[in-house]
């Protein structure tokens, strides 16, 4: 399995790369308490057709080290730095789900792409943040915040598995999953340590991106369901929209936070538009 040592902390952390390296190239940053794995059915489609996918397992996630530091954005943001740089990657796409699209727009912000990313994705991101602010007045208050965190410290498993429906809004048409699948993600999700939970939570609780998006120029699309209620869209992709200077939105009906699964096809077919440099209609 291929690893590599961040220059940061020494720590050791996992990451794929598919697909010939010849292609067009695209970098996936996860969902909390995901590893690459999440992006399975989007990773192997593109990688047979011709695409180079790398996906990052971040710190205390999927089969990477399991520290107690470096829970901060910034060094977040440099982990996806070292391994562009170790692989030298050029004209990449960079996508980032959920926490993954936060920590992709700190890597922008903080390191300019560096030669390195041609265009952004965000799917389902909870950018620019969760929290009520004076730019957020309908973000989640201190108290919803509050008690998600303490749930996910007091059982992290019943934590994920009871919110397994609304994370993919199975209860729409079209929107169905397995509960072989559920079960696995659940158990994924599981893989992560509870210190790495905890941190992103806290990331999320207090996250406020709306500085960073108008530094971004590079192309961006924006990507979010209509029944997100991890990341609502209103306050989430839709003000991503608003505030990257030169960004689309596509929405996707009845869409949830798990679209990766339950938009398969579609979100695959619009990142490999992307990626190829058209925006999917």
């Amino acid at each position: 399995m291929p690893y590599f040592t961040t220059p940061t902390d020494d720590s050791r952390l996992h990451y794929i790369d598919h697909g010939p390296r010849n292609g067009p190239t695209t970098v996936f940053l996860s969902s909390n308490y995901l590893g690459s794995e999440m992006w399975e059915r989007q990773t192997v489609p593109l990688a047979e057709a011709g695409h180079r996918c790398v996906g990052i397992d971040r710190r205390g996630h999927g089969r990477s080290d399991d520290v107690w530091d470096g829970f901060d954005l910034d060094t977040l943001a440099a982990d996806v730095a070292a391994l562009l740089d170790l692989l030298d990657l050029r004209e990449v796409t960079l996508v980032g789900h959920s926490m993954g699209g936060v920590e992709a727009v700190r890597y922008l912000t903080r390191y300019g792409g560096r030669g390195r990313v041609a265009r952004l994705a965000l799917v389902a991101s909870i950018a620019p943040g969760l929290a009520a602010s004076a730019t957020n007045p309908d973000g989640m208050t201190p108290a919803e915040l509050r008690a998600s965190s303490d749930w996910f410290r007091r059982d992290r498993l019943d934590f994920f598995e009871s919110g397994a429906d609304s994370f993919f809004a199975s209860h729409l048409p079209g929107n169905e999953v397995s509960p072989a699948y559920v079960r696995h993600m659940v158990g994924r999700c599981a893989v992560s340590t509870l210190r790495a939970g905890l941190a992103m939570q806290d990331i999320g609780a207090s996250v406020d991106l709306t500085p960073e998006l108008p530094e971004i120029g590079l192309p961006a699309l924006v990507l979010h369901g209509t029944h997100d209620t991890s990341a609502p869209i209103e306050f989430t992709g839709r003000r991503s929209a608003e505030l990257l200077p030169d960004a689309a939105l596509r929405v996707y009906e009845n869409g949830g936070h798990g679209m990766f699964a339950t938009h398969a096809a579609r979100l695959t077919a619009d990142l490999r538009s992307f990626a190829d440099g058209v925006l999917p209609a």
